[in-house]
């Protein structure tokens, strides 16, 4: 491989992809404006439930039930006079849960005697939904704590000895769950960038009978595969280093591991994606193909990775599949560095998994363009 020819390449695709002013757009400008979307919007905490109110005792001891209910804001309230009512707003998708309290609520409470409380839960978002009832159900709970615990003392009976449990969150004590997104956004758009930025550069040569022209000069295939993906793996540290520091910015993500082990993995992951982009360019004549080819191998990637879903919740027979899949151990790296301050020795397995089939990648791709050029 020349040096001389190689730097006279690189230079070559710098001038061209900073004069093309989509492309610089692609590469520096979407990443921030998608990481800044996909922050905002992928919230998954409760909050904001809109729920409907039934209240069918309408006592003084029913209404202070609702009123704690609606407190904190978590549940936005609304009050209906019947379940059928309750039940049509959840069905038209005005509501998410209804609380149903029944009559006779007061003089059972009085009586000491058990009372249920219905509530009616939305299933068709199964996360809200479960999120949503298990925190009335903790709300319920204490409150028929907090009265039993009245009626002893107004007995005279002395407390009775309970198990409490404190729990101490770790790392993310107030529950962001933008902390947990952002870094698997980040990997989503590194591999959305570098796979299809490349796979379309490369077919874009093809396409317009330049790569015929870079052929009959005294270049190896080798010097022009290296020559192609060099300046896309700069801007993919570039977009790496802007995502890292919006983050922190907008959505309070820590960095609280080394930057170096960033890095590193980041060389490894681009090494994997930037591989994808150079094989999708070989099964691919045209822009247009090669756009579509990226993202058949794109979503599969991400749908894979846990970066939305736990892979422990993925059914057995397709778990295996993630085993080959970059974008899995490049999330799990880059949640452990940067909420948990993770070392290198402590992502060593993720880290060498990630490597290897970052360079099996590249050299499959490799063999493949060098077999299409000769």
């Amino acid at each position: 491989m020349s040096l001389v020819t190689l730097i006279a390449l690189i230079r070559k695709e710098f001038l061209q992809t900073l004069r093309d002013l989509r492309m610089m757009a692609m590469l520096l400008a979407v990443p921030v404006i998608q990481l800044v979307l996909f922050g905002y919007a992928a919230n998954l905490e409760i909050q904001h439930i809109d729920t409907i109110v039934v209240d069918l005792d309408g006592t003084p001891q029913s209404r202070s039930l609702v009123d704690g209910l609606g407190a904190d804001g978590t549940y936005r309230l609304q009050h209906a006079s019947d379940v059928g009512h309750a039940e049509q707003k959840i069905i038209r998708g005005e509501a998410s849960l209804a609380l149903v309290v029944p009559r006779g609520f007061a003089r059972d409470m009085a009586a000491g005697n058990a009372v249920s409380v219905q509530v009616l839960v939305d299933g068709s978002d199964p996360s809200r939904a479960i999120g949503a009832s298990g925190a009335v159900e903790q709300y319920v709970a204490q409150a028929g704590l907090t009265r039993a615990a009245e009626r002893m003392a107004e007995a005279g009976v002395g407390p009775v000895a309970t198990v409490r449990l404190e729990p101490r969150l770790l790392y993310n004590p107030a529950l962001k769950s933008r902390r947990f997104m952002v870094p698997g956004t980040a990997a989503s758009i590194l591999l959305i960038i570098t796979t299809i930025v490349t796979a379309m550069g490369l077919a874009r040569e093809r396409e317009v009978g330049t790569m015929e022209q870079l052929l009959v000069t005294p270049m190896s295939p080798l010097t022009l595969m290296v020559g192609k993906m060099l300046p896309y793996a700069v801007f993919g540290f570039i977009d790496e280093a802007i995502i890292l520091v919006v983050g922190n910015l907008l959505f309070d993500v820590p960095l609280r591991g080394s930057v170096a082990v960033i890095l590193l993995s980041s060389v490894a992951y681009l090494v994997a994606t930037l591989g994808l982009g150079l094989w999708v360019s070989t099964v691919s004549r045209t822009q247009q193909q090669a756009l579509m080819g990226g993202f058949f191998v794109i979503l599969p990637a991400m749908l894979l990775s846990g970066f939305m879903t736990p892979i422990d919740a993925m059914p057995g027979w397709i778990r295996p599949l993630t085993w080959v899949n970059p974008m899995r151990y490049f999330v799990e790296i880059v949640r452990s560095v940067l909420l948990r301050g993770a070392t290198l020795g402590e992502v060593a397995r993720p880290l060498l998994l990630l490597l290897g089939i970052g360079v099996a990648v590249m050299a499959v791709a490799t063999l493949r363009f060098r077999k299409q050029l000769l």
